[in-house]
């Protein structure tokens, strides 16, 4: 398939666009604002996958490019971003293409960070209402530490919570997280229960800032 990656210049984009692109046959895309950018990051992540022997190459295209190419398009903005994007790129999906959104809402005080949950109820379910009717949401990767995921040499060895009401769209992108090698994909049921899983996010930001050798945490479920 091919998989577009709007903000895939970001730290999540970047993680799971060279995931992707080393562990799986996909073809990745980054999307952008500016499509410049996309392209010399695109050939940044080709730079970086060749140095490791991997012959595979990064397209990068502005978002509505991007998304128009795509059959799987991730929502790697920020959450305050994200209905924007659905409703900038919408008249260039499919039926039958699937939005990702991993992004989760958060505020931050000297306490630590905190899970800031939407009128909406998630993050997840603004990109549901934002999208076109044929278009199928899934939340996915919420909880995956953006520099873990973009180190090559590490090893994952976690879990992500899949969530989304069209159990085929679901069934599609749980495939996709299964082909990053250490990466397990897990249902976690429908949109209504995105705020338990968007709310883990600072949970393990804050148990990492506050435990030495607890850095890029990610969970295992056992």
């Amino acid at each position: 398939m091919d998989i577009a990656i709007l903000g895939g210049t970001g730290d999540i984009g970047e993680g799971l666009a060279l995931r992707l692109a080393a562990d799986t046959s996909h073809e990745v895309l980054i999307g952008s604002r500016d499509a410049e950018k996309a392209e010399t990051k695109a050939e940044e992540y080709t730079t970086e996958l060749d140095s490791r022997g991997l012959d595979r190459e990064v397209y990068g295209f502005e978002n509505v490019a991007a998304a128009e190419r795509a059959d799987v398009v991730v929502l790697a903005v920020p959450p305050y971003h994200v209905g924007d994007t659905v409703e900038e790129v919408g008249d260039a999906l499919d039926d039958g293409d699937i939005l990702v959104s991993p992004a989760t809402g958060m505020k931050r005080d000297e306490e630590g960070f905190h899970y800031h949950k939407p009128g909406a109820g998630s993050v997840t379910r603004i990109a549901a209402d934002a999208a076109p009717e044929e278009v199928a949401v899934v939340g996915a990767f919420h909880n995956l530490a953006a520099a873990r995921l973009a180190n090559l040499d590490a090893d994952l060895g976690i879990d992500t919570l899949v969530i989304g009401d069209d159990e085929d769209a679901k069934g599609i992108v749980t495939d996709v997280a299964e082909g990053i090698e250490g990466l397990r994909a897990l249902d976690a049921g429908g949109i209504a229960n995105a705020p338990e899983i968007e709310g883990l996010t600072p949970l393990l930001i804050n148990v990492a800032s506050n435990n030495e050798r607890l850095h890029d945490l990610g969970i295992r479920f056992q």
